[in-house]
């Protein structure tokens, strides 16, 4: 027992100096193009994600993101219907001009299944990305027509203004990565933002499984 103890510890202590001082870092920024498939949401934005890779092997190792997206402009189709009989008409069509603006952090693993982390020039790497992430979520919507709510019952979402939203997400992705020179690499990336929780919002129109988005991006990662 006395053996097992102190084997463990000198592990305890030994194993992380061995794993970290073999370990190399790289940093990634790239230019992504993001796409809203859930429907009466669905939108296009541009974005940028700035990630830092740990790479405890020449075949993958654990990233962390930051990524953030410009407006998705989409439109809905709304009515509000009268409280009384004798209101007319006793239907009020409109439309609401809505507003999504995601960012997202996100921590998980990489691994190449084709080349490694410090494939050299005239060489291509394969890998997938698997994580968790959280969205940080922000809504405008603004009605094209004022309804007055002591006359109307407004639909109970979209509500007319600004909120915030959050969601748990799991992100997977593929990515082809080429040496462009000594510890210089280009990649492209297509990725997915599953989301794992649906806490509603009155600001979204659609709460279930959204926002289910993907994206491809293009950038340039440097190995250290």
């Amino acid at each position: 027992m006395k053996q097992c103890k102190t084997i463990l510890l000198l592990c305890a202590f030994i194993l992380p100096g061995t794993i970290f001082s073999q370990t190399r870092f790289s940093f990634s920024t790239d230019a992504s193009l993001l796409r809203s498939f859930k429907e009466d949401q669905r939108f296009w934005a541009f974005g940028q994600t700035l990630v830092f890779n740990w790479d405890f092997t020449r075949y993958g190792g654990a990233y962390a993101w930051l990524a953030y997206y410009s407006n998705g402009n989409f439109t809905n189709s709304l009515s509000a219907t009268a409280k009384s009989p004798i209101t007319s008409p006793q239907e009020i069509a409109f439309s609401n001009k809505a507003q999504m603006k995601l960012e997202q952090v996100s921590f998980g693993f990489k691994h190449y299944f084709v080349g490694t982390t410090d494939a050299e020039p005239g060489k291509w790497n394969l890998y997938t990305i698997t994580g968790f992430g959280l969205i940080f979520g922000k809504m405008s919507n603004a009605y094209s027509t004022y309804i007055d709510t002591s006359l109307y019952t407004a639909p109970q979402q979209p509500v007319n203004g600004v909120g915030h939203f959050k969601r748990l997400t799991l992100d997977l992705g593929v990515g082809w990565e080429i040496p462009l020179a000594t510890e210089l690499y280009l990649y492209s990336e297509g990725k997915v933002w599953i989301p794992t929780s649906d806490y509603p919002s009155p600001y979204l129109l659609v709460n279930e499984n959204a926002p289910l988005v993907g994206m491809i991006t293009v950038g340039i990662r440097i190995l250290f």
